[in-house]
């Protein structure tokens, strides 16, 4: 099981940026063999949870077509972090924020919501015009 904590969220105006942190802790940091893939999901007011990126430990990564021009993921193995550059922010990027953990290694895992084994509690993200 993965322990996930996200930070960062906040209010930005649209255009600007946002910096999201999830730190991950559990039984995977003493265990050389487990490597499960993270990932960043949201879910907007009366919308589904949507996925919005992915990494695994070797630096794959899979972007949502919505954010992938504005959005970067990046995974920092030895401090078991993952974060979530939102630059040019749009109103509809509003939303909860949720770091998402698979036991599996493969990116494909943390990019359905399915597949995923364990979940942060959530961080708001609102931007406003």
């Amino acid at each position: 099981q993965v322990q996930l904590a996200e930070s960062g969220g906040g209010s930005a105006e649209a255009g600007r940026s946002l910096t999201l942190s999830c730190a991950a802790s559990g039984d995977f940091a003493f265990d050389p063999l487990i490597n499960p893939c993270l990932g960043w999901f949201r879910q907007g007011p009366g919308k589904e949870r949507e996925h919005v990126a992915a990494i695994d430990i070797d630096g794959n990564v899979m972007t949502a077509d919505s954010v992938k021009d504005r959005f970067t993921i990046s995974r920092d193995n030895a401090k078991n972090t993952v974060s979530l550059q939102m630059n040019s922010l749009k109103l509809e990027d509003s939303a909860i924020y949720y770091c998402a953990a698979s036991k599996y290694q493969w990116v494909g895992y943390c990019r359905d919501v399915e597949s995923i084994d364990d979940w942060g509690p959530g961080t708001q993200v609102t931007v406003s015009s």
